[in-house]
C-alpha cells in the first residue's frame, strides 16, 4: 500500500512540474539581411489584425507602442547606420514607435532587455529619435511585418507594414568610404585578385575609370589571359575610356579563354559587347 501511494505521489508531482506547450498568439520572427558591408538583424513578434482596426484604435495615435508583441523588438547592426543627420552606432537596440496618421516617430533605445515598454521610460536611453513617413496601401497586411528593402551598397529602407499602413525609414551606410580605405590599404602590395576586385568596384560605382583600367591591366598581367573574367573587365574598362578598338581585341582574348573553359555566358557577353563597340570604332 505504501509503495502504491509513493508511485501516485511521484506521478502527481511530475504532473505539477509539467508544462503545456502552446503556440504564441504573436509568432516570433527573425529577419537577417546583408546591406553593403553591414549585417542587420531584426527580431520581433508578429501580432495579427484579426478583424480589428489597428492604428488609431487598437493602437492609439500619439501614444508609445512597443512595435510588436511579447519581448522587445530588437535591431542589431554590425556597421553604423546613418538616419537623417544622426548616426546609429553598431550595436543592438530596442525599437519603439509612436504612430500618427501621417507620421511616425521611431525610437532606437539603448536598453533592449525589457518586456514591452520600459517602466519607467528613460529619455537618456533614446539613442536616436527619427521621423518616418506613412503610406496607406491597397494590399492588406494581416500580420505585422518588419523588413528591409530598396537595398543598395550604400543603404536601404526600414519598412513596417501592418493592416493598410506602410511606414518607411531610409538609412545610409559609409560603405564607399570603407571600401575605398580598404582598397588604398591593399594597394600597397596587391595580388591579381586585389587589383581585379578594386577595378571591379570602381567600374561598378563609376569612380575614376582610368585608374580602374590601370588596375585591371595589372590584374591581367599578373594572372594571364586564361583569367577570362579579368580580361572581360579590362575590355569593359577600355570601352568605358573610349578605346573601343582595344576593348574588342581584349574581348576576343576573353572569348577564347572562356571557350576553353566551357563558359558560354562569358562568350555571349563578350560577343554582345563586341557588336556594340564595333558601332563606335
Amino acid at each position: 500500500m505504501k509503495k502504491l501511494l509513493l508511485i501516485i505521489a511521484i506521478g502527481f508531482t511530475a504532473s505539477l512540474n509539467a508544462q503545456i506547450l502552446t503556440p504564441k498568439a504573436s509568432p516570433a520572427a527573425k529577419m537577417q539581411q546583408k546591406v553593403g558591408l553591414a549585417d542587420i538583424q531584426i527580431e520581433y513578434s508578429r501580432p495579427g489584425a484579426k478583424g480589428r482596426v489597428i492604428f488609431g484604435d487598437l493602437i492609439p495615435f500619439g501614444q508609445m507602442w512597443r512595435l510588436g508583441a511579447n519581448e522587445n523588438t530588437k535591431i542589431t547592426t554590425t556597421e553604423a547606420l546613418i538616419i537623417g543627420k544622426d548616426t546609429l552606432k553598431a550595436d543592438t537596440y530596442a525599437l519603439f514607435a509612436k504612430p500618427g496618421p501621417t507620421n511616425w516617430e521611431l525610437y532606437f533605445y539603448a536598453d533592449h532587455s525589457n518586456w514591452g515598454l520600459p517602466e519607467p521610460w528613460d529619455p537618456k536611453k533614446v539613442v536616436i529619435q527619427a521621423n518616418a513617413g506613412v503610406q496607406k496601401t491597397q494590399d492588406f497586411q494581416e500580420n505585422l511585418a518588419i523588413s528591409l528593402d530598396a537595398l543598395t551598397n550604400n543603404g536601404g529602407t526600414l519598412l513596417i507594414c501592418w493592416e493598410n499602413t506602410k511606414v518607411s525609414l531610409p538609412f545610409s551606410l559609409n560603405t564607399k568610404a570603407k571600401v575605398l580605405a580598404s582598397i588604398d590599404k591593399t594597394m600597397a602590395g596587391p595580388a591579381a585578385n586585389d587589383y581585379h576586385a578594386a577595378a571591379t568596384y570602381y567600374f561598378n560605382e563609376n569612380i575614376d575609370l582610368k585608374t580602374a583600367l590601370v588596375w585591371s591591366t595589372k590584374a591581367v598581367e599578373l594572372r594571364g589571359p586564361s583569367a577570362y573574367w579579368m580580361t572581360r573587365l579590362k575590355a569593359q574598362l577600355q570601352a568605358a575610356n573610349g578605346d573601343y578598338k582595344g576593348a574588342i581585341e581584349t574581348a576576343k582574348i576573353s572569348i577564347e579563354a572562356a571557350k576553353a573553359d566551357g563558359d558560354d555566358a562569358y562568350v555571349r557577353a563578350n560577343e554582345k559587347s563586341i557588336a556594340e563597340w564595333s558601332k563606335n570604332r
